[in-house]
């Protein structure tokens, strides 16, 4: 044999081994086949396979892989991908198949491999690599189900109560000082579950829906209009908002949820009977480098308590997240889902009005 060619064997085997090595330890697991009259015989699996399937490599090597892990309903399924993956066709497809302790969901590829280059003529085998998809299929499932009943159940029980709530402070009239305080703590509580329920709602429309392709929209007009509205809900509130000229940013109609949700907060948690917000919108100069005008900064500033730090906190460093350490509520979450659904960012800070002064950052478009 050549020098060259020696040399070319070892390179050959030197990168197999590389090869071997990066599928022995990758988290998915891996089916090594040959195809026996179209049928999917295991040659090799991944320790992730015998972790994933429960099947130890000795009893299923050299045993038809269908057999093993596809169950019983879905052998037509299995069948069909089998054929795709014998005439070259690389498959992907989201499956249901069997472990050793029961169904799991998968996202499967199969991959096909040319065994010319072995000498033998064409398609001999192929690779089967299964994702586990159960746990984040399952809790979907159970997002969905907890989303459509609790929230649809929490919007329900709540105008139930306001509506009575009210009605009945009409009737007291101010007659019984105790019973009417009482009773206007229960409206209020009752709509601030109603203002949780709509929170829920939005949040919902951000994540069900990311944002794959780019889009832009100028954030000067969605702004003129949240302050308008509330100007008319609170008019004992001065809402003041300053021009701008910074443009279009990457991000969509979704992008009123997060304003919506700040300047809400921002005279919702004021104790002043005249609650003072300013909103402007400006090009990011927080970077000392020149790529810093690629980045329009939003900011909605008060005049009210500052937010607690825990409450931020949790907000900037979501690894703090715990069953007692999550937030009071869902404004400022529903402001950080859709800013991070647009790759931005949220950030708090303190404003001369004296509140505070929380800033969504978003890429120029």
């Amino acid at each position: 044999m050549s020098r060259e060619a020696a040399g070319d064997r070892v390179g050959d085997e030197t990168g197999s081994d590389r090869y071997r090595h990066l599928i022995e330890h990758v988290q998915d697991a891996v089916v090594e086949f040959n195809l026996v009259d179209g049928e999917p015989v295991v040659s090799d699996i991944n320790r992730a396979f015998v972790d994933v399937f429960g099947y130890d490599a000795d009893e299923i090597r050299g045993e038809p892989l269908n057999e093993w892990v596809v169950p019983d309903w879905r052998l037509a399924e299995a069948k069909e991908l089998d054929a795709n993956t014998a005439s070259g066709e690389i498959n992907y497809q989201q499956v249901t198949r069997e472990t050793a302790t029961g169904l799991r969901e998968f996202l499967y590829r199969g991959i096909p491999y040319d065994g010319s280059e072995r000498g033998n003529g064409g398609l001999d085998g192929g690779f089967a690599v299964y994702t586990d998809l159960t746990e984040v299929s399952r809790n979907e499932r159970r997002l969905e189900v907890l989303n459509r009943v609790l929230r649809h159940n929490l919007r329900n029980s709540a105008n139930v109560i306001a509506g009575h709530t009210t009605r009945l402070l009409a009737e007291l009239d101010g007659q019984d000082r105790e019973t009417t305080e009482v009773a206007a703590t229960i409206e209020r509580a009752a709509h601030e579950l109603e203002r949780l329920a709509e929170e829920a709602s939005h949040i919902r429309r951000v994540l069900e829906h990311p944002t794959d392709e780019t889009t832009d929209i100028d954030p000067e007009p969605i702004v003129r209009s949240v302050v308008s509205e509330h100007r008319g809900l609170t008019p004992t509130a001065s809402i003041e908002v300053a021009d701008s000229d910074a443009g279009p940013v990457m991000a969509d109609s979704r992008l009123r949820y997060a304003i919506e949700s700040l300047v809400d907060n921002a005279i919702e948690h004021n104790p002043s009977p005249k609650p003072r917000v300013r909103v402007r919108i400006e090009e990011s100069d927080g970077a000392a480098d020149a790529a810093c005008g690629n980045w329009v900064e939003i900011h909605v500033e008060d005049d009210g308590p500052r937010i607690p730090a825990a409450e931020r906190d949790v907000i900037v460093d979501r690894t703090g997240i715990t069953p007692t350490h999550h937030g009071s509520g869902l404004g400022l979450w529903l402001t950080e889902l859709t800013v991070e659904a647009f790759g931005g960012e949220v950030s708090f800070g303190r404003s001369d009005l004296g509140g505070n002064d929380v800033s969504i950052r978003l890429r120029r478009s």
